[in-house]
């Protein structure tokens, strides 16, 4: 057994860092990984896409989901499920971003899976986790944006890293700005917050930056 530190205060509908909820090494915990998995199917399947990015990314995920292929651990070397989070201000004019140290670059909050089907669970776990705040809001439990990323070869923590695909599904989180940041040295060398006017100038991953982040940004008026 392993103790995640995720509790939800229903007063203010934020998660917040505070108490040991129990869940076996797979992540799942009373809902089953039968129920988890046929409910983020449901929701891909009922998911409405932004782009033709979305349209394309959201029939792999599918299909990989149906074909059942380990698809929410590492060890699928090919292609994995991830979560991510766009932590937005409450006036939704900054994000809380992290300066990756893989890549080099200012980049928005997430983390593999690593068995769990809880994907805003996961969402969530690695926000607080890269950032130091604890105390994040979902802004809705449903899914803010899907994209298919390739991961090019690298080194972690001594090993080499095959190149991959991560099969994210991200979602729309609100925090204070003036609760406390910290780093997690191991992942990331700087937090912020970054005014969204600034992203041009802040981000260097072209391809993040103009088919992910300038798409979320653009879906926040929904919201």
């Amino acid at each position: 057994m392993r103790d995640i530190l995720i509790v939800v205060d229903m007063q203010n509908d934020f998660v917040t860092d505070a108490s040991n909820l129990e869940i076996d090494d797979t992540g799942i915990d009373d809902i089953g990984i039968g129920d988890r998995m046929e409910k983020l199917i449901k929701q891909l399947e009922n998911y409405i896409p932004f782009n033709e990015q979305e349209k394309r990314d959201r029939k792999i995920m599918l299909e990989w989901l149906r074909e059942g292929k380990t698809p929410f651990t590492r060890e699928n070397e090919v292609a994995h499920f991830t979560a991510s989070s766009w932590i937005v201000n409450k006036q939704r004019t900054k994000v809380l971003m992290v300066y990756h140290n893989i890549y080099n670059s200012w980049s928005w909050t997430g983390g593999h899976a690593d068995g769990d089907n809880d994907l805003l669970a996961v969402a969530v776990r690695e926000g607080m986790e890269e950032t130091g705040v604890e105390h994040l809001r979902p802004v809705s439990e449903d899914i803010f944006s899907i994209e298919t990323i390739v991961v090019d070869g690298h080194e972690k923590r001594g090993s080499y890293v095959a190149s991959h695909l991560h099969m994210n599904v991200s979602y729309l989180l609100e925090a204070d700005e003036e609760e406390s940041l910290h780093m997690k040295p191991d992942e990331n060398s700087g937090v912020k917050w970054i005014p969204i006017t600034q992203l041009h100038e802040m981000v260097s991953e072209p391809w993040m930056l103009q088919r992910i982040y300038d798409k979320l940004n653009a879906k926040m008026s929904q919201y």
